[in-house]
């Protein structure tokens, strides 16, 4: 019961995270809102109870919106759904197929980059809905409309524009300064909520007549499943393409999270092969209901487990309230200002583009992973978001050249007195990394660890961000383990314990 209790709160704080980010993105993927907050109830009442990662919360991701944006521009609204079931079923035979390990085995520079890439499309874009204006078709036409949007601002002949800007700005001030000066008492209200809250009252101040959130009486009738022919279009390459896209930058986007939900709790650790054959049936469910795709998605998640979540109850519920208010009460959304969610994408897009990973990158592993983070960025803010990521790992794979001649990794395990100890011989690479991470993530938990890596020839970048991840995890549950005969980059693993 006490599990519950805390589960039930922590049930609502992810509602109020997840209400005004499942809309907003919907409209940044240029999709009506309802279609993401069908995608937060699919994610919340069917992959909360499937998922593999009991803390983590589904729904739908800014890190997909910009696929989406360009999918239902260029192929249409019907060709989503198709998409969608194939890229869920994608995802459903490679956990069958226990692939989900190789997921992890993407380099974190590749990722950080697609998301910072991510980041600079969707705060370009939604600059525009800042005016009351859609979105163009480009991250590159966005960046170059910008300043002629923000010089047409007209003060002294105020229209439509300037009142949805100042309601913009509102909500994002309302939204930073809640998160920098909130009382104690009150950590767990959301800024984004705040700031839609904010924004809201300032557009209903005003009284003019702006843009606002457009949704339908009955959520079940903006349920719309692929009709006639629409699965014929599944023979075309480029939507086959699309709907591979989609399941690997969506496993990719969901097993980073899933790993960094494990790194703020205790309790379960993510069976990855059960989360991704979760995801996949969500997002064959969400194909159907002509809905956006869905990730694991760590904004809601990190709040899950700081507002004491304990089990997969917590995401669940939250699926729950989410339907229980658009069925109850949609007039309350068709209050909200398009302006005010184009505000919480400006700061959710924003935040993505982490800088400070980059430097993490360069300081821990030198130029070659700063220079493949800023290529993957480029690469998917002038071309598009699959190209960047092909890029990306395209680089990465210079890593392997010095060590060409030896990229086996052997890995033996032993028990010596009440130690498990576990030797290293060959080279550690991105290649190796799936073997590599289930041998660590079945040792007994409690049992202290010895590595021994006197063997180790080298370590590329990716797996050694992979060990740095895994000792700190180990070490903050209390449990022992060291490594001997560390050249390199893992030779300060036990100076970072220090």
């Amino acid at each position: 019961m006490a599990f519950l209790g805390r589960d039930l709160t922590a049930s609502i704080v992810v509602f109020l995270v997840a209400m005004p980010l499942c809309m907003g993105i919907a409209i940044a993927s240029g999709v009506p809102a309802e279609k993401g907050l069908i995608t937060g109830i699919i994610g919340g009442l069917i992959v909360g109870a499937l998922a593999g990662s009991p803390l983590q919360v589904s729904g739908p991701a800014a890190g997909l919106a910009v696929i989406v944006y360009e999918l239902v521009r260029d192929q249409g609204l019907s060709a989503l759904g198709p998409i969608l079931v194939l890229a869920g079923a994608v995802q459903v035979v490679a956990g069958v197929f226990r692939l989900g390990g190789w997921f992890k085995a993407i380099s974190p520079a590749v990722v950080h980059g697609m998301l910072a890439g991510i980041g600079v499309l969707i705060v370009v874009g939604q600059f525009h809905v800042l005016f009351d204006h859609r979105p163009l078709p480009s991250g590159l036409q966005n960046l170059a409309a910008m300043p002629s949007r923000m010089f047409g601002l007209s003060p002294s002949n105020l229209q439509a524009s300037e009142f949805a800007f100042a309601i913009g700005i509102a909500t994002i001030v309302a939204m930073v300064c809640w998160e920098k000066f909130r009382p104690a008492a009150l950590r767990l209200l959301p800024g984004a909520l705040v700031g839609v809250t904010v924004g809201t009252i300032v557009s209903l101040l005003i009284g003019f007549d702006v843009a606002r959130v457009q949704v339908p009486d009955s959520i079940f009738g903006a349920i719309t499943p692929p009709v006639g022919d629409a699965f014929a279009r599944l023979l075309d390459p480029s939507v086959i393409a699309a709907a591979v896209a989609i399941a690997f930058i969506a496993s990719a986007e969901t097993l980073l999270s899933a790993a960094a939900v494990d790194k703020m709790h205790d309790g379960v650790r993510t069976d990855y092969n059960k989360e991704l054959r979760a995801q996949g049936v969500g997002n064959l469910l969400c194909g159907f209901a002509g809905a956006l795709p869905m990730t694991g998605v760590i904004v809601r998640s990190s709040a899950n487990v700081q507002a004491g979540a304990a089990t997969r109850a917590s995401a669940i519920l939250h699926g729950v309230w989410i339907l229980g208010f658009v069925a109850a009460l949609p007039f309350v959304l068709k209050l909200i200002p398009m302006a005010a969610l184009g505000a919480i994408l400006v700061v959710t897009g924003f935040r993505l583009v982490s800088v400070k990973h980059a430097t993490h990158l360069f300081r821990d592993y030198g130029m070659l992973p700063v220079l493949i983070w800023a290529a993957t960025l480029v690469v998917v803010v002038t071309t598009d978001l699959l190209t960047g990521v092909l890029v990306g790992i395209g680089l990465t794979m210079l890593e392997l050249i010095p060590n060409l001649h030896r990229l086996r990794l052997r890995v033996y395990e032993g028990q010596e007195a009440d130690t498990h100890a576990i030797t290293l011989d060959g080279t550690a690479t991105f290649v190796t990394l799936p073997k590599l991470s289930e041998t660590l993530d079945r040792v007994p938990a409690g049992t202290p660890v010895r590595i021994d890596a006197s063997r180790l020839y080298a370590v590329d970048h990716t797996s050694a961000e992979m060990l740095r991840d895994w000792f700190q995890r180990r070490r903050a549950a209390g449990f022992s383990v060291k490594i001997t005969g560390a050249r390199g980059r893992i030779a300060t693993l036990n100076e970072d314990h220090g």
